[in-house]
């Protein structure tokens, strides 16, 4: 008898925590002084050997996320339709009650197709009601997902346990990948905004005359700035460096016609400034 009622006690006791204490470590911005970026993420069904979540340099500064870091996860032709990454229990995002509160969450994502973005909430018993899922609309920029979690609410697993677990499926594609998908993701339970890297503010930055076309290109593309163009570096999509050019000219003219098609990433160094423009190349 003295052995169940210290059972019951110790039971009464975890499902009364996991009623009251809360914490979160958000928003998930992958920078160096804030969430992420150290976390203990695990790529699951993506291949017996899959690539790891990186976190590396936001490849377009621009649009809605001018933020210095995001992650990168690449979804695997091979790998299975719900591929993904987790954080790790009981550490990373902390432990909270699903409430009004927190039942929104916003993830900014960049990806080159269209297909399902998902998120999971995981309690620590590793249970959990389904993910929610919602397709991205645009591609090769960065776009707003908004999930709305209010309806698991006091709902099956989540009105006994806390959430202590993200997980993130970047490129849920059901009906099958043609090709591996390179996928970014940044600012999870985020407020829709992100801070500019460079310290400059967007305003300032988009006063500064710099102009890329035509835009696609096919043969060559021109760039023509106020300020005399220091150095033009240009990214492909997997975020490496396939040219690079010293200057001191206001207007330049680069030949791409060796290029594969494709989208691309043009940083151009004026006064110290770091601009970049996306670049498709037909």
């Amino acid at each position: 008898m003295k052995t169940l009622l210290r059972t019951t006690f110790l039971v009464s006791t975890l499902v009364f925590l996991a009623g009251t204490a809360s914490g979160q470590n958000i928003p998930i911005d992958f920078e160096a002084t804030g969430n992420g970026a150290t976390w203990t993420w695990t790529v699951f069904e993506n291949t017996a050997t899959p690539p790891p979540l990186e976190i590396i340099d936001n490849p377009d500064k621009s649009g809605i996320n001018t933020s210095c870091t995001v992650a990168k996860f690449t979804a695997l032709q091979a790998g299975n339709p719900w591929a993904g990454c987790e954080s790790l229990h009981g550490a990373d995002l902390g432990a909270y009650t699903l409430d009004a509160t927190n039942s929104t969450i916003s993830i900014m994502v960049w990806k080159s197709v269209i297909s399902d973005v998902g998120i999971k909430l995981v309690t620590p018993s590793t249970a959990a009601l389904p993910e929610l899922k919602i397709p991205n609309t645009l591609i090769n920029q960065w776009e707003l997902i908004t999930f709305d979690f209010s309806v698991y609410i006091g709902q099956g697993v989540y009105a006994v346990e806390m959430v202590d677990q993200i997980v993130i499926f970047p490129d849920f594609d059901l009906g099958g990948r043609t090709q591996d998908n390179i996928c970014y993701f940044d600012q999870v339970y985020g407020d829709g905004t992100a801070t500019s890297c460079s310290g400059v503010s967007i305003s300032e930055t988009e006063k500064m005359s710099f102009n890329l076309f035509p835009n696609p290109a096919t043969q060559s593309f021109t760039i023509e700035s106020e300020s005399s163009i220091e150095e033009l570096t240009i990214y492909n999509l997997m975020g490496a460096v396939v040219s690079k050019i010293q200057t001191s000219e206001n207007l330049v003219i680069i030949d791409i016609a060796e290029f594969e098609g494709g989208v691309y990433f043009v940083e151009a160094n004026i006064n110290g400034q770091l601009i970049r423009r996306k670049l498709i190349k037909d």
